[in-house]
């Protein structure tokens, strides 16, 4: 039998995923690996630690192989805004600086300079530029590190860099250019961004589609990951176009939705857009089309955060800490009896792009328990997400008649109701909801080899097998705590830049 392997490479793990080319999960595997925080602010990781999880995942799925198997292709879905610098000879250069990063911040500021002020900037990109983009942090690496920069041959993000180690080539995939400066029009690099900026453009790679052939495995690769030399390499994707593939939510106009540790929002589309309030266009998975997205950058790693911090001795005693507090939260009325969780851990994005906001527990009293801390986390998310899906709706002129939801977090139920309630929409879970991911990419490689004639053979992949509907009775509790949501943006954003824009060196 021949199949696909495919790895979504994510934030705090890689998850292995050994498909048939007849689109069928046979196994999966999963390695975690960990995130440097050496300053305020700051985010990195160590590229070998990505490698050393797909070895390890890919040994583990195609472990009970049989000899007359294939492993036909390869494929990466990966966190996006990576950078990676290598030198010519592949060799890394500094840590990967992460999505979550956010120190380029006085970079920002002078490239935004550069083109004559924020609102001229706008104009041009349709969004605020800030120390997250990794424009300013390709010059963040220029002036503070300038011996990196000068022996930076290319950089590369994460699913790049993982295709160079399994081909020895130095490509990056339209989806991951993106979130660099692509222009979705003419398929190429947005060259004015890189000219103003002062970022040398030839320390760029070539781009390709997520359906292009990279190459095959190098023998070294094929050793280091158990597979034969004749398993090719495609292009793929970021996560948040895999997922939005996975999700089969690919017609012009259908939306979907991911939970993991961070959460977005995507709306597929047939042609480019605007960015508008931290709304991103971007290349989808097919080349043919765009998907507009929303990202929300802390969602999971909420839950992640309160088990760390509110259930420390459940955790040592061994107990089953998700199913505690799911059943914690069950017991809490909606609305959590009016305390309001904002779920900025590290900026925000969408629905408003700022670096300096982080969390609040807001309205705090003694009658409040634990549980009702983990229901406040947890509708923070659904109003954020209901601010992001009301600025798209009203930005862009389409309604948001439902969402299928994928990622870890839909194997929560009781928190899938709370968001059908909040967004006033009916939701819907996909058979395989945390292997969305990896379906979506590995359907690159199967356009990709000819075995599918295009990327509307995933809706059968990866069917819908459970919906929500909102709830009446909780409407109204979930509009007044959504508008005092809102509120509490816009009442605290000034003392959140006070305060932050002078931790983080932002002023």
């Amino acid at each position: 039998m021949d199949y696909i392997i495919a790895h979504d490479v994510g934030t705090q793990s890689n998850k292995a995923v050994l498909i048939s080319t007849g689109g069928k999960i046979v196994d999966s595997s999963e390695y975690s690996y960990g995130m440097d925080l050496p300053k305020p602010g700051w985010a990195e990781q160590q590229p070998e630690d990505y490698w050393t999880a797909v070895c390890q995942g890919t040994r583990k799925v195609v472990a009970h192989l049989k000899p007359e198997d294939q492993v036909l292709a390869m494929v990466f879905s990966t966190q996006s805004m990576g950078i990676i610098p290598v030198d010519k000879k592949g060799k890394v250069l500094h840590p990967n600086i992460s999505w979550v990063d956010a120190r380029a911040e006085q970079q920002a500021k002078k490239i935004v300079n550069r083109f004559l002020g924020q609102s001229v900037f706008k104009v041009i990109s349709g969004v605020e530029l800030s120390g997250k983009d990794v424009i300013p942090k390709l010059l963040w690496i220029k002036e503070e590190l300038p011996q990196v920069y000068q022996n930076t041959h290319r950089f590369l993000d994460v699913n790049g860099y993982l295709k160079y180690r399994c081909t020895g080539k130095m490509v990056t995939e339209w989806s991951g250019a993106c979130s660099y400066g692509f222009n979705l029009e003419k398929k190429d690099w947005e060259r004015l961004f890189f000219k103003i900026a002062g970022i040398d453009l030839e320390k760029l790679p070539p781009l390709v589609k997520s359906t292009d052939l990279i190459g095959a495995l190098t023998p070294e690769a094929a050793q280091d990951l158990g597979l034969s030399t004749s398993t090719q390499i495609f292009g793929g994707c970021d996560d948040t176009q895999s997922g939005a593939m996975g999700s089969g939510q690919i017609d012009p106009e259908s939306a979907h939705a991911y939970l993991g540790t961070s959460a977005w929002l995507g709306v597929s589309h047939s042609k480019p857009f605007k960015f508008k309030r931290g709304v991103a266009n971007l290349a989808s998975a097919d080349p043919k089309s765009t998907i507009l997205v929303g990202i929300t950058e802390s969602s999971g790693a909420n839950l992640e955060w309160a088990l760390e911090n509110l259930y420390k001795q459940e955790k040592k005693d061994g107990l089953d800490i998700y199913a505690l507090m799911e059943a914690e939260v069950a017991a809490i009325p909606a609305g959590a009896d009016g305390l309001i969780f904002t779920p900025w851990f590290t900026g925000e994005r969408a629905p408003v792009t700022n670096t300096t906001l982080r969390s609040t527990l807001f309205n705090l009293g003694l009658e409040h328990t634990r549980g009702h801390i983990l229901c406040a986390l947890l509708e923070g998310v659904g109003y954020n997400l209901r601010w992001t899906m009301e600025n798209m709706q009203n930005d862009y002129g389409f309604t948001i008649k439902e969402l299928t939801l994928i990622g870890g977090g839909t194997l929560n139920t009781a928190w899938i109701q709370s968001l059908s309630d909040i967004l006033q929409i009916p939701l819907h879970i996909t058979q395989h909801p945390k292997m969305a991911g990896a379906i979506g990419c590995a359907m690159t490689a199967l356009v990709g080899l000819g075995l599918a004639p295009d990327f509307k053979a995933v809706k059968k992949y990866n069917p819908r097998v459970q919906s929500f509907t909102p709830r009446k009775d909780h409407q109204q509790v979930y509009q007044d705590s959504y508008e005092n949501y809102k509120l509490l943006y816009n009442t605290l954003k000034g003392m959140y830049k006070k305060i932050n824009g002078k931790r983080f060196n932002h002023q």
